[in-house]
């Protein structure tokens, strides 16, 4: 059975770095926004188009899974909501779904960012200490369900399914 690894973390967390770990262990095809939107939009962090862009790749790991390659998606998924999405779909496709959740503290956060912003700046976008705090209150920690691949909560109140939900979450999906 192909499976689909998902990065579970804050910026900072070392994402990337074990997505590309994850790529070459289980030989799979590693997808991560950050190293796109730059080349396709001229900037890291252009309104509207991070969650296009989210929906093709997610969109490209499904059918990467359907022909049998394992996915690494490097996308940070901070919601509970968007990890249940993203398992679902998954599922949907015969595949599994490991969430790889890297926890980090707000000090250890601070220094890999500004070390990242001082060594590789043009791999980053600004990223000022307010945003670091609202970043941590919007997200949303896994639980030992969860990590363990036993969680998909039913869609919030209003969705039919997690189809739509995700639809309307990265409009290129489907």
């Amino acid at each position: 059975m192909t499976t689909l690894f998902l990065t579970v973390g804050l910026p900072g967390a070392g994402k990337t770095t074990r997505a590309r770990q994850l790529a070459e262990e289980h030989s799979a095809l590693r997808l991560t926004p950050d190293e796109w939107m730059l080349p396709l939009f001229g900037d890291p962090q252009p309104d509207g188009k991070r969650d296009v862009l989210e929906g093709r790749l997610l969109w490209v790991g499904l059918e990467t899974l359907r022909l049998g390659t394992n996915v690494v998606l490097d996308f940070g998924c901070w919601s509970r909501d968007e990890r249940y999405a993203i398992r679902w779909l998954v599922m949907s496709v015969g595949a599994s779904c490991q969430l790889v959740y890297l926890p980090l503290d707000h000090e250890t956060q601070r220094a890999r960012i500004a070390r990242r912003r001082s060594t590789t700046p043009e791999q980053t976008f600004a990223m000022s200490e307010r945003d670091l705090v609202r970043w941590r209150t919007l997200f949303e920690e896994p639980d030992a369900a969860e990590l363990a691949g036993h969680a998909v909560g039913d869609p919030p109140p209003g969705w039919p399914g997690w189809p739509e939900w995700a639809a309307e979450r990265w409009p290129s999906l489907a």
